[in-house]
Protein backbone atom coordinates (compact mmCIF):
# COMPACT_ATOMS: atom_id res chain seq x y z
CA UNK A 1 0.00 0.00 0.00
CA UNK A 2 1.62 3.40 -0.79
CA UNK A 3 2.35 6.34 1.29
CA UNK A 4 -0.97 8.19 -0.40
CA UNK A 5 -3.41 5.55 0.00
CA UNK A 6 -2.52 4.97 3.73
CA UNK A 7 -3.09 8.88 3.98
CA UNK A 8 -5.87 9.08 2.17
CA UNK A 9 -7.20 6.34 4.04
CA UNK A 10 -6.34 7.98 7.81
CA UNK A 11 -8.08 11.65 6.08
CA UNK A 12 -11.50 9.76 5.36
CA UNK A 13 -11.61 7.81 8.47
CA UNK A 14 -10.74 10.67 10.84
CA UNK A 15 -12.95 12.96 9.01
CA UNK A 16 -15.84 10.35 9.12
CA UNK A 17 -15.51 10.01 12.99
CA UNK A 18 -15.53 14.07 13.95
CA UNK A 19 -17.94 15.41 11.51
CA UNK A 20 -21.05 13.89 13.52
CA UNK A 21 -22.35 16.50 15.26
CA UNK A 22 -21.49 16.18 18.48
CA UNK A 23 -20.18 18.31 21.83
CA UNK A 24 -17.01 19.41 20.47
CA UNK A 25 -18.41 20.47 16.88
CA UNK A 26 -21.78 22.05 19.07
CA UNK A 27 -19.84 24.54 20.84
CA UNK A 28 -17.12 25.15 18.11
CA UNK A 29 -20.48 25.86 15.86
CA UNK A 30 -21.72 28.41 18.65
CA UNK A 31 -18.35 29.83 18.94
CA UNK A 32 -17.96 30.56 15.19
CA UNK A 33 -21.49 32.05 15.02
CA UNK A 34 -20.86 34.26 17.99
CA UNK A 35 -16.87 34.78 16.66
CA UNK A 36 -15.63 34.34 19.71
CA UNK A 37 -11.76 32.82 20.31
CA UNK A 38 -12.35 30.73 17.03
CA UNK A 39 -8.88 30.26 16.15
CA UNK A 40 -7.53 29.70 19.65
CA UNK A 41 -10.62 27.14 20.02
CA UNK A 42 -10.24 25.61 16.43
CA UNK A 43 -6.75 24.75 17.41
CA UNK A 44 -7.39 23.55 20.40
CA UNK A 45 -9.71 21.19 19.58
CA UNK A 46 -7.29 20.10 16.62
CA UNK A 47 -4.32 19.73 18.54
CA UNK A 48 -5.96 17.35 20.74
CA UNK A 49 -7.43 15.17 17.82
CA UNK A 50 -3.90 15.34 16.97
CA UNK A 51 -2.25 13.90 20.31
CA UNK A 52 -4.93 11.57 20.60
CA UNK A 53 -4.16 10.36 17.34
CA UNK A 54 -0.73 9.61 17.81
CA UNK A 55 -1.34 8.40 20.88
CA UNK A 56 -3.07 5.39 19.44
CA UNK A 57 -0.98 5.11 16.40
CA UNK A 58 1.66 4.79 18.79
CA UNK A 59 -0.04 1.78 20.48
CA UNK A 60 -2.26 3.29 23.40
CA UNK A 61 -5.30 1.91 22.24
CA UNK A 62 -4.60 -1.04 23.41
CA UNK A 63 -3.78 0.07 27.02
CA UNK A 64 -6.65 2.42 27.28
CA UNK A 65 -9.44 0.37 25.97
CA UNK A 66 -7.96 -2.79 28.90
CA UNK A 67 -8.39 -0.58 31.42
CA UNK A 68 -11.80 -0.28 32.98
CA UNK A 69 -11.51 1.42 35.88
CA UNK A 70 -10.02 4.60 33.41
CA UNK A 71 -12.75 4.31 30.85
CA UNK A 72 -15.37 4.11 34.13
CA UNK A 73 -14.18 7.45 35.26
CA UNK A 74 -14.07 9.54 31.98
CA UNK A 75 -17.74 8.23 31.14
CA UNK A 76 -18.90 9.00 34.57
CA UNK A 77 -17.34 12.94 34.27
CA UNK A 78 -18.48 13.20 30.56
CA UNK A 79 -21.89 12.40 31.02
CA UNK A 80 -22.57 14.79 34.28
CA UNK A 81 -20.84 17.36 32.49
CA UNK A 82 -22.42 17.22 29.10
CA UNK A 83 -26.12 16.92 31.44
CA UNK A 84 -25.22 20.01 32.88
CA UNK A 85 -24.36 21.87 29.63
CA UNK A 86 -27.92 20.48 28.20
CA UNK A 87 -29.38 22.08 30.80
CA UNK A 88 -27.32 25.71 30.29
CA UNK A 89 -28.45 24.90 26.11
CA UNK A 90 -32.39 24.60 27.13
CA UNK A 91 -32.21 27.66 29.47
CA UNK A 92 -30.85 29.58 27.03
CA UNK A 93 -33.50 29.14 24.53
CA UNK A 94 -36.16 30.02 27.01
CA UNK A 95 -34.67 33.51 26.86
CA UNK A 96 -34.07 34.00 22.62
CA UNK A 97 -34.08 37.57 22.74
CA UNK A 98 -31.19 37.44 24.78
CA UNK A 99 -29.29 35.58 22.28
CA UNK A 100 -29.11 37.80 18.89
CA UNK A 101 -25.69 37.60 17.74
CA UNK A 102 -24.94 41.23 18.30
CA UNK A 103 -25.89 40.70 22.05
CA UNK A 104 -25.00 37.32 22.56
CA UNK A 105 -22.25 36.82 25.97
CA UNK A 106 -18.98 35.98 25.02
CA UNK A 107 -17.01 34.05 27.22
CA UNK A 108 -13.74 34.87 28.18
CA UNK A 109 -10.60 33.33 26.68
CA UNK A 110 -9.95 31.67 30.38
CA UNK A 111 -13.53 30.11 30.43
CA UNK A 112 -13.66 29.06 26.53
CA UNK A 113 -10.65 27.25 26.92
CA UNK A 114 -11.43 25.13 29.64
CA UNK A 115 -15.16 24.55 28.55
CA UNK A 116 -13.04 23.42 25.15
CA UNK A 117 -11.10 21.24 27.44
CA UNK A 118 -13.92 19.91 28.98
CA UNK A 119 -15.77 18.85 25.77
CA UNK A 120 -12.91 17.24 24.31
CA UNK A 121 -11.21 15.24 27.35
CA UNK A 122 -14.77 14.22 29.29
CA UNK A 123 -16.19 12.84 26.66
CA UNK A 124 -15.35 9.09 25.99
CA UNK A 125 -16.04 8.74 22.23
CA UNK A 126 -13.09 10.61 21.61
CA UNK A 127 -10.93 8.18 22.77
CA UNK A 128 -12.74 5.48 21.15
CA UNK A 129 -12.37 7.41 18.26
CA UNK A 130 -9.04 8.60 17.91
CA UNK A 131 -6.93 6.43 20.70
CA UNK A 132 -8.65 3.09 20.06
CA UNK A 133 -10.35 2.75 16.87
CA UNK A 134 -8.07 4.86 14.78
CA UNK A 135 -4.97 3.41 16.78
CA UNK A 136 -6.16 -0.25 16.43
CA UNK A 137 -6.96 0.10 12.36
CA UNK A 138 -3.17 1.66 12.32
CA UNK A 139 -1.58 -1.42 12.88
CA UNK A 140 -2.62 -2.56 9.39
CA UNK A 141 0.23 -0.37 8.22
CA UNK A 142 3.87 -0.92 8.73
CA UNK A 143 6.87 1.94 8.66
CA UNK A 144 5.91 4.95 6.74
CA UNK A 145 2.65 4.10 5.59
CA UNK A 146 1.61 4.20 9.27
CA UNK A 147 2.99 7.79 9.74
CA UNK A 148 1.10 8.50 6.48
CA UNK A 149 -2.29 7.07 8.22
CA UNK A 150 -1.73 8.84 11.06
CA UNK A 151 -0.44 12.36 10.06
CA UNK A 152 -3.99 11.96 7.28
CA UNK A 153 -6.30 11.53 10.42
CA UNK A 154 -4.99 14.49 12.01
CA UNK A 155 -4.88 16.65 8.76
CA UNK A 156 -9.04 15.89 8.91
CA UNK A 157 -9.09 17.45 12.43
CA UNK A 158 -7.52 20.42 11.26
CA UNK A 159 -9.42 20.97 8.51
CA UNK A 160 -13.13 20.08 10.17
CA UNK A 161 -12.67 22.33 13.00
CA UNK A 162 -11.01 25.10 11.24
CA UNK A 163 -13.59 24.59 8.70
CA UNK A 164 -16.47 24.76 10.96
CA UNK A 165 -15.33 27.75 13.09
CA UNK A 166 -15.01 29.96 10.32
CA UNK A 167 -17.63 28.69 8.51
CA UNK A 168 -19.87 29.10 10.80
CA UNK A 169 -20.14 33.09 10.09
CA UNK A 170 -21.54 32.35 6.81
CA UNK A 171 -24.46 31.23 8.41
CA UNK A 172 -24.53 34.57 10.57
CA UNK A 173 -27.40 36.38 8.62
CA UNK A 174 -30.00 33.56 9.52
CA UNK A 175 -28.50 33.41 13.32
CA UNK A 176 -29.54 37.29 13.41
CA UNK A 177 -33.29 36.55 14.03
CA UNK A 178 -33.42 35.26 17.80
CA UNK A 179 -36.20 32.34 16.75
CA UNK A 180 -32.68 30.40 14.66
CA UNK A 181 -30.67 30.69 18.47
CA UNK A 182 -34.03 29.13 20.27
CA UNK A 183 -33.77 26.33 17.56
CA UNK A 184 -29.82 25.70 17.70
CA UNK A 185 -29.90 25.68 21.28
CA UNK A 186 -32.61 23.00 21.18
CA UNK A 187 -30.42 20.87 19.24
CA UNK A 188 -27.90 21.51 21.19
CA UNK A 189 -29.53 20.36 24.45
CA UNK A 190 -30.87 17.40 22.85
CA UNK A 191 -27.62 16.51 21.51
CA UNK A 192 -25.94 16.52 24.74
CA UNK A 193 -28.65 14.89 26.88
CA UNK A 194 -28.28 12.14 24.37
CA UNK A 195 -24.64 11.69 24.47
CA UNK A 196 -24.93 12.23 28.81
CA UNK A 197 -27.94 9.50 28.67
CA UNK A 198 -26.22 7.40 26.41
CA UNK A 199 -22.79 7.18 28.70
CA UNK A 200 -25.05 6.92 31.77
CA UNK A 201 -26.32 3.83 29.95
CA UNK A 202 -22.96 2.54 29.55
CA UNK A 203 -21.48 3.23 32.49
CA UNK A 204 -24.51 1.35 34.12
CA UNK A 205 -24.83 -2.25 31.93
CA UNK A 206 -21.16 -2.78 33.36
CA UNK A 207 -23.12 -3.96 36.53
Amino acid sequence: MTVFSAALAGFLLGGSLIIAIGAQNAFILRQGLIRNHVFVLSLICALSDAILIAAGVAGMGTIVSSSPILISAVTVGGAIFLGIYAIIAFKRALAPAAMVAGNEKRLGLKAAVATCFAFTFLNPHVYLDTVVLLGSLSASYQGSARLAYGAGAVTASFVWFFSLGYGARLLAPLFARPAAWRILDIIIGVVMSLLALSLAVQFFRQF
